[in-house]
């Protein structure tokens, strides 16, 4: 079969969901609602956390992160896939292909470890409630928020790098976005070593950054039983509800698509996960958070309130 190299090859062709013709109009349904609901969700909740002062805590400076990115990877994925569907055009270029892979990569390893950033805040707010301004400065939140996006950026060039440089036989990509496990089944050489420098990524941007939350919340979950009230008790599980459930919608679906084993065949449900990866869970994240957090409800009301007053105001001076 004929070889060609990354740098040889000017277009890719996305077969996306060639193969399920009568529910692709509700794919791209489900993918514009998701896309808008993501990306108006995560602008209102980055707005809130700016716009109000109660807010300027190191909680909602790492959701302010997690809402940014959000918004740049569900972009990434699914903006791409809903401009080919109108266009009627299914490909990419080389240039593209690299950027998305690149940016996707970095978007994911840096959640990852953005996400056990929080959980280290949650830890430090309620085992040592006392000291925590003290420990989560702003330094030290800026900090971490910059080595997240470091580590992240730094994997996804090290993974991407290592694909690039194959040979590749063939144009067709059975995936709606690049995703490298779907670029990685055009390669017509040996990719055990590629396999091998994904393996080792996975587990320092994903499994030691979920080992990270494991311990946090062990430590939360023992000071939490030892508190006597109940109402102390409810408040703290209340606090970490919602990033524990983010956890495990994003966790749950990265582990399945990325630490499976490579004997696995899965091209077909790995474009499905990748619609709950990379569309779901994002739009998810900003709805889980107000509704489980009454700080938000609260900024939210006032703001709107806020608004309401200052155009009822603005209409009367007119």
């Amino acid at each position: 079969m004929f070889q060609t190299n990354w740098t040889s090859a000017t277009v890719f062709v996305f077969l996306g969901f060639i193969h399920y013709p009568k529910i692709e109009i509700l794919i791209f349904v489900l993918c514009l609602l998701m896309f808008s609901i993501t990306f108006l969700g995560n602008i209102i909740l980055i707005s809130i956390s700016i716009l109000d002062s109660h807010l300027h805590t190191p909680m909602y400076f790492f959701l302010g992160n997690l809402s940014f990115l959000d918004i740049w990877y569900t972009s990434s994925a699914l903006s791409p896939m809903l401009v080919n569907f109108v266009s009627g055009k299914n490909t990419i270029s080389f240039s593209g292909c690299a950027a998305q892979m690149y940016f996707a990569l970095t978007m994911g390893a840096t959640e990852c470890v953005l996400l056990s950033m929080m959980a280290y805040d949650r830890y430090v707010a309620i085992c040592n409630p006392l000291r925590y301004s003290i420990i989560m400065n702003r330094r030290v939140c800026v900090q971490m928020a910059v080595g997240s996006w470091v580590t992240g950026s730094l994997a996804a060039l090290v993974e991407s790098a290592s694909v690039l440089q194959l040979s590749l036989c063939g144009h067709n990509i059975n995936h709606f976005t690049c995703e490298i496990l779907a670029v990685l089944k055009l390669v017509c050489v040996d990719i055990s070593m590629v396999q091998l420098v994904m393996l080792v990524l996975s587990v320092l941007v994903i499994l030691v950054p979920m080992l990270l939350i494991c311990i946090s919340y062990a430590f939360i979950l023992s000071n939490i039983l030892r508190l006597s009230s109940v109402d102390g008790r409810s408040k703290a599980f209340s606090t970490c509800t919602a990033h524990l459930t983010v956890v495990v919608l994003f966790y749950g679906t990265a582990l399945s698509m990325y630490l499976k084993p490579s004997a696995v065949d899965s091209q077909e449900i790995d474009k499905f996960m990748a619609l709950v990866y990379a569309g779901l869970t994002p739009m998810l994240n900003p709805i889980i958070y107000s509704l489980r957090n009454k700080e938000v409800k609260v900024a939210l009301k006032k703001l709107l309130t806020k608004n309401s007053f200052g155009s009822t105001l603005i209409s009367k001076v007119k």
